[in-house]
């Protein structure tokens, strides 16, 4: 039998030069403007997915859904929409720009009647036996409705033999591996979970009496919430009118979340761990120019993420912090590039030079990653052409070395620059007078750790260290390790 999946067809976009977001997951339990809130909600998680999003709410008698393509501020705005996602409870996404199907089938929260009443999944990760899981399924009868590993949990909470719905979900959950947050509702509670790992983030808010799972802080901030507390790795929680139930279904682990968190995935001003994210990125900075060195005269960052680390190198360094490149918010992924002259201009769609800033200095871009070096080259060529004297980088994470397959969808290894270049060649690739990266000792110290432990690190960090934290069935199993990331297109 051959899989559905190893049928699709995705479009690699090749010049495609960033990490790919995450997803953002929200819910809100027992509130009366639970799915304005929501809305909001994700809203502030916006920059974890700009593809689609979808809010699912309970009214008391029957489940609404709206789920749409595009923008949460498009697809939300309008008070008739709103009307119709009534109820005192509700769970929200916003799926992240992927190169796989961008259909409205993938959208989330996935809703399905199960003999326990109507199930929402909301799904942020992703699970690398994801394929696996959906071959057996299939295999099994299952009649799969879309292209997404989320849809197994609906699945195996169906299939499940156990009496109770937390049960059930429970016996699903401990069929997947991988990275995941999951917040789901049914009929009278909202669950929320993180991987034994907690790879993935997610907090509990308090509003009013009424409960939040979010993401990120920012998201509790933006509806005037309390912070609470993260949940703790492998932690299942269960919102109901009596209040908030902790379960520990797994065995005791150390926890091992994402560190791209930090540099690059959760908005500045959210706190993770008890840090605050735009200090810690302020901190790689530091670091940063502690390892770097060279003889400068402007420190300028990349917009938006290289913006803290820059300010930091700025301040340890002693060196003047400029905005030397303007970026312009207003571009679209859908701007029409109908001639190669004008696709020739397109990072200049994106990013101008600030010349008052940059001619005749010795410049340091600060960055915060490189995937496969494309827009660093077009970046540091439109500081030449600014007159810059000399154009230095830093990159205030490690070399990315190895793909990642638990929700951030990073190209093949193969495309990987620094998975096949020394620093010396991508410095001469990319066209700049020196190139240097924040060590893994570095970044640790600025997250507040003295340096990286081998036998028990505090941080998935595999994109650094090839060291992956949970078992690859899909990719040990043959399957294409591009396509394992694209499976959570919408998780």
């Amino acid at each position: 039998m051959t899989d559905a999946h190893d049928r699709l067809t995705f479009e690699l976009d090749m010049d495609g030069d960033s990490l790919r977001e995450e997803c953002g997951v929200f819910g809100v339990f027992g509130h009366d403007d639970a799915s304005a809130l929501t809305a909001l909600g994700l809203h502030a998680l916006q920059h974890r997915g700009q593809e689609a999003c979808g809010i699912v709410s309970f009214d008391g008698k029957r489940f609404h859904s709206e789920r749409r393509i595009g923008l949460v501020g498009d697809a939300f705005s309008k008070p008739s929409t709103m009307q119709r996602l009534q109820g005192r409870a509700s769970v929200g996404h916003t799926r992240y720009s992927t190169t796989g199907e961008q259909v409205l089938r993938n959208v989330q929260p996935m809703f399905a009647e199960l003999s326990t009443g109507g199930f929402a999944v909301a799904h942020n990760g992703n699970i690398t036996n994801g394929l696996a899981l959906r071959r057996s399924l299939i295999a099994d009868g299952a009649i799969c409705q879309s292209t997404s590993d989320t849809e197994a949990v609906l699945h195996l909470v169906a299939r499940s033999r156990q009496r109770h719905l937390v049960d059930r979900f429970i016996d699903a959950i401990k069929a997947l591996e991988g990275a995941y947050s999951l917040v789901c509702m049914s009929s009278k509670k909202m669950i929320g979970v993180r991987d034994p790992l907690g790879i993935r983030p997610l907090v509990l808010g308090e509003l009013n009496g009424a409960y939040i799972l979010s993401s990120e802080t920012c998201a509790l901030d933006i509806i005037g919430a309390r912070f609470v507390r993260e949940i703790e790795n492998g932690e299942v929680v269960v919102i109901t009118e009596d209040g908030v139930q902790s379960l520990k279904p797994f065995p005791p682990q150390q926890a091992r979340p994402c560190i791209f968190e930090y540099i690059y995935f959760s908005r500045p001003d959210s706190v993770i761990g008890g840090r605050s994210v735009y200090q810690v990125r302020k901190e790689m900075g530091r670091e940063l120019a502690r390892e770097a060195g060279a003889d400068i005269d402007v420190v300028i960052p990349v917009p938006d993420s290289g913006v803290p680390a820059a300010l930091g190198y700025s301040q340890e360094a002693g060196v003047p912090f400029e905005l030397g490149i303007i970026r312009n918010h207003y571009v679209g992924r859908t701007f029409i590039e109908p001639t190669q002259q004008i696709r020739a201009l397109g990072v200049k769609l994106k990013h101008n030079a600030n010349r008052a800033v940059i001619e005749g200095k010795r410049v340091m871009l600060v960055d915060d990653s490189i995937v496969r070096g494309t827009t660093s080259v077009k970046i540091v060529q439109m500081m030449f052409e600014a007159g810059a004297k000399e154009v230095h980088m830093a990159i205030a994470s490690p070399p990315i070395t190895h793909p990642d397959f638990y929700g951030i969808d990073t190209p093949e290894q193969k495309a990987l620059l620094a998975a096949t270049h020394t620093i010396e060649e991508m410095s001469e690739y990319i066209g700049v007078q020196s190139l240097t990266f924040l060590s893994v000792d570095g970044i640790y110290r600025a997250t507040g750790y003295e340096k990286r432990d081998p036998v028990r690190p505090q941080f998935t960090d595999h994109c650094f260290t090839g060291d992956y934290p949970t078992a690859l069935t899909d990719y040990s199993d043959g399957g294409n390790p591009h396509q394992l990331s694209l499976l959570a297109e919408a998780g």
